[in-house]
């Protein structure tokens, strides 16, 4: 399925039946982990001698499931994450489509005595130079798959520069997406720099920019631009469950 596109002024074709995913799935089994929780709960119902299991006899699949949005999995979130009002993602979330950057980036050793790593300011104004995207896809390396089952609770994971989430906000960039579980260090003290800088939540607060997190971006995929549709599920909350996909731009 070919779609073809006017965006700016400029045309160019997607392939829809070709999109890529860059979800990681909530499972019962392998899952990702963050922020010290247990592993989701996929519970089958039981009412007194009926199952919902059809493998055990039920005449339906009924199961339970117990998550959090920001612990196990793919997820995107609003600035309601750090505001006192939770400002709800399905309502501040109008519009699915954007173009988008894919980076890749080396996190760099910070001298301190966390040992921490950082993805820098400078790194991001060399990626990125005079390009301004609505969406901007961050692939950290190493790559490895593990990051699709990793629990990454006291892991002391690389973090984004405040100076490059402020690039970021500056330059138009209205949708984040990273590989890690938060693009802020993972023991900060609650300050959420990149967090506050990115939704400019002391300013002119951007309800309608999100941060989504704990994607898994494959080798295969080249960095460059894209067509993404950000999906989320209708959650009325800070954050919920989503599916990034991305199209390879075909130009005319």
């Amino acid at each position: 399925m070919l779609a073809t596109i006017t965006h700016n002024k400029e045309t160019f074709k997607v392939n829809l039946s070709k999109p890529i995913d860059l979800s990681i799935p909530l499972t019962s089994k392998k899952n990702p982990l963050a922020w010290y929780i247990d592993p989701p709960k996929f519970e089958t119902v039981t009412d007194g001698e009926w199952v919902g299991s059809v493998r055990k006899g039920g005449d339906v699949n009924f199961t339970t499931i117990t998550f959090n949005p920001h612990s196990h999995g793919t997820h995107t979130e609003t600035a309601g994450h750090i505001t006192e009002k939770v400002h709800s993602i399905n309502k501040n979330l109008k519009t699915f489509f954007f173009i988008a950057e894919v980076v890749t980036v080396i996190p760099e050793p910070l001298d301190n005595e966390d040992d921490d790593f950082i993805l820098s300011d400078k790194q991001f104004k060399n990626l990125l130079k005079d390009k301004s995207p609505e969406a901007l896809v961050i692939r950290t390396l190493p790559n490895a798959r593990e990051k699709k089952t990793m629990n990454w609770s006291n892991t002391n994971w690389p973090f984004v520069d405040e100076r490059a989430m402020v690039r970021f906000r500056e330059s138009g960039i209205k949708h984040l997406l990273i590989d890690l579980p938060s693009v802020d260090k993972e023991k900060d003290g609650g300050e959420l720099k990149g967090h506050h800088a990115f939704w400019d939540v002391n300013g002119e607060i951007r309800l309608d920019a999100t941060i989504t997190e704990m994607i898994y971006v494959p080798h295969k995929i080249p960095d460059g631009t894209y067509l993404l549709n950000l999906q989320i599920a209708s959650f009325e909350n800070d954050a919920t469950p989503s599916k990034p996909i991305l199209y390879k731009i075909e130009t005319e």
